[in-house]
């Protein structure tokens, strides 16, 4: 660790309990306020309290996540509607914060977003699971009806488009 250095560095413990798999490796830590700690690692994004359970996803998994600078908080926000808050503690928000908005973005591929009856829309992406396998999602805004003939017609056509402009099956 350089000798100046005022990123926090992840203590051992928490770093094994991770149980990285083979190839990955932590690009960024941070404490939390709550004595948990969060890091971005090439694949998934990790958090851990001391003696707690580790929560792991995977980059695939996050839909969009904002910094709130006046009080270094992040917000998460699932592709399956959930939300988290990561309360950073210290100045290692924005590098953090930096992170995982690269890993966010380098793990979609394609998308495109479906203008849908009622003012509302969704988004159908093409991305990489941490796998490296492309996975198709379709992201509504609340009120989507995906159950209606014509928002599903509509969205099976933009996944469709999706996934044909790799070169996936349709």
């Amino acid at each position: 660790m350089p000798l100046f250095s005022r990123r926090p560095s992840l203590p051992a413990a928490i770093r094994a309990r991770f149980a990285l798999p083979s190839g990955d490796r932590v690009l960024v830590a941070a404490e939390l306020t709550d004595g948990r700690w969060a890091a971005a690692a090439r694949r998934s994004l990790y958090v851990a309290g001391p003696d707690g359970d580790v929560l792991r996803r995977p980059w695939s998994d996050v839909d969009r996540a904002n910094l709130a600078p006046e009080t270094s908080t992040i917000t998460i926000s699932w592709v399956d509607g959930g939300r988290a808050e990561l309360a950073l503690a210290g100045p290692g928000a924005s590098p953090f914060a930096q992170t995982l908005r690269e890993r966010v973005q380098s793990s979609v591929v394609h998308s495109e977003i479906v203008a849908l009856p009622g003012g509302t829309e969704a988004r159908v992406a093409l991305r990489r699971n941490e796998d490296g396998q492309l996975v198709s999602q379709v992201i509504g805004s609340a009120g989507v009806d995906l159950a209606d003939p014509t928002v599903a017609a509509r969205v099976d056509a933009a996944e469709a488009r999706v996934r044909s402009a790799a070169g996936l099956a349709v």
